[in-house]
């Protein structure tokens, strides 16, 4: 529990979940088992952080001023929520953390605000949901705006960002077939659904360590609706392509196995960089992509001037559709960061399409359900450049004529926009 706390600590104070739990779990001397208990503590606290942080607010007489105490009381209070029937362990359990460290004063605080939400649970929960923001487990902001860009689905999107999210494989038809993969894993008793060509959606998540195949590159874990993308650029051999924002590589991994091509790989962080080629070597694509550390803003420091005849814009945004994966999202988000995150995706647009062959295709993604980042970047983007032209998704390929995925059972939210440059 501590341990879980002080990543909760971390995260309140500004850093993201993932790289908390990568700088913290390094420096533990504790095993995998409790260092996935940690991870799973943290997730399950931060998902519920709205409702944890109002109900801890209703028991304190004042405010807290050590971040510590408090993170360890939220992730207490989500223990005694969750598992009401160790409640005593619970208990036990938060007063000792406390007693370990610089806390030591606080045990008996500790124990009597544990104790005082277990004496007035129902109540203080009952008066808890009443605001919106916390019956939501989101920022009001958030509620807000999907609110009013989604008058007859805001409510479904909110709910499908507070559950857990579906674990789904993309099959490596160069290796095997969809139906053989499965069959395999049916063996191995990992129940599946085909949800398309190259997506199987696991009934239960496992660690990848238990998925036969996995080291040898036979699969992949991807997001079905991440999925999309490839099919939709509709790659043909011997074509060359451009993926603008590749880190970590899934897409690239998917577009390779999808068509006989060659993929350039940009991205700007090296160490991001460094995971395109360790992903590309395990299902065995190395040789067709070229992997460049450069910012794919500034052309000029790496494109050999050739046209690309597709190109892929995955672009940095504000996560919005995948939220129940990166519980930290909608905590750590601000409504400025929105603005600043439409600027960036409007630069990146305008930087790659020069680069786009006469007649080729550009994909603009995002893992966004915001319309600033996704549909009205796009009209924006077609009246800077009148020789671009929005494709239209067939009927068949399962997204929406806006090209909004709304976060669903099987596939978290993104957005898809298909242009094509008019000779």
């Amino acid at each position: 529990m501590g341990l879980s706390a002080t990543v909760v600590a971390a995260v309140v104070a500004g850093e993201s979940l993932g790289k908390a739990l990568t700088r913290i779990l390094s420096r533990s001397p504790y095993g995998d088992g409790l260092k996935a208990a940690t991870r799973d503590l943290s997730y399950r606290t931060l998902r519920e952080h709205g409702i944890n942080d109002a109900l801890l607010d209703a028991l304190l007489h004042k405010p807290l001023a050590i971040p510590e105490l408090r993170a360890l009381l939220l992730v207490a209070l989500n223990e005694l929520r969750a598992a009401p029937q160790y409640a005593h362990t619970t208990v036990d359990q938060a007063v000792e953390a406390v007693r370990q460290g610089r806390m030591k004063p606080a045990a008996g605080l500790t124990n009597a605000i544990l104790r005082n939400f277990l004496r007035n649970r129902e109540l203080l929960e009952r008066d808890a949901e009443l605001n919106e923001a916390v019956h939501w487990r989101h920022p009001q902001w958030w509620v807000d705006k999907l609110r009013k860009s989604y008058p007859q689905g805001w409510e479904q999107v909110l709910t499908q960002s507070n559950g857990h999210p579906p674990m789904c494989l993309r099959v490596n038809l160069r290796k095997t077939t969809l139906q053989a993969f499965a069959e395999r894993l049916k063996a191995a008793g990992i129940a599946t659904s085909a949800l398309s060509a190259t997506a199987l959606i696991l009934e239960k998540p496992v660690p990848v360590a238990q998925i036969p195949g996995f080291a040898l590159g036979e699969a992949s874990v991807q997001d079905a609706g991440a999925q999309f993308a490839a099919p939709l650029l509709e790659v043909g051999t011997g074509m060359r392509v451009l993926d603008a924002c590749a880190a970590p590589g899934g897409k690239t991994g998917h577009i390779l196995e999808h068509a006989d091509c060659t993929v350039v790989a940009v991205e700007s962080d090296g160490l991001r960089a460094t995971r395109i080629g360790e992903n590309l070597a395990r299902i065995g694509l190395t040789g067709r992509a070229q992997i460049k550390t450069a910012d794919c803003l500034l052309p000029e420091d790496w494109w050999d001037g050739i046209p690309f005849d597709r190109i892929l814009v995955d672009a940095p945004c504000s996560a919005s559709g995948v939220v129940r994966r990166h519980p930290d999202i909608k905590w750590l988000r601000r409504p400025k960061d929105i603005k600043g995150f439409a600027l960036m995706q409007a630069h990146m647009l305008d930087a790659t399409w020069p680069l786009l062959a006469s007649g080729g295709k550009l994909l603009y993604v995002t893992c966004s359900v915001f319309p600033e980042e996704n549909s009205r970047q796009i009209d924006a983007f077609l009246l800077r450049h009148t020789d671009a032209r929005r494709y239209p998704f067939k009927l068949e390929t399962g997204i929406p004529p806006d090209g909004q995925l709304l976060p669903a059972d099987h596939h978290d939210g993104f957005f898809y926009a298909l242009l094509d440059k008019v000779a």
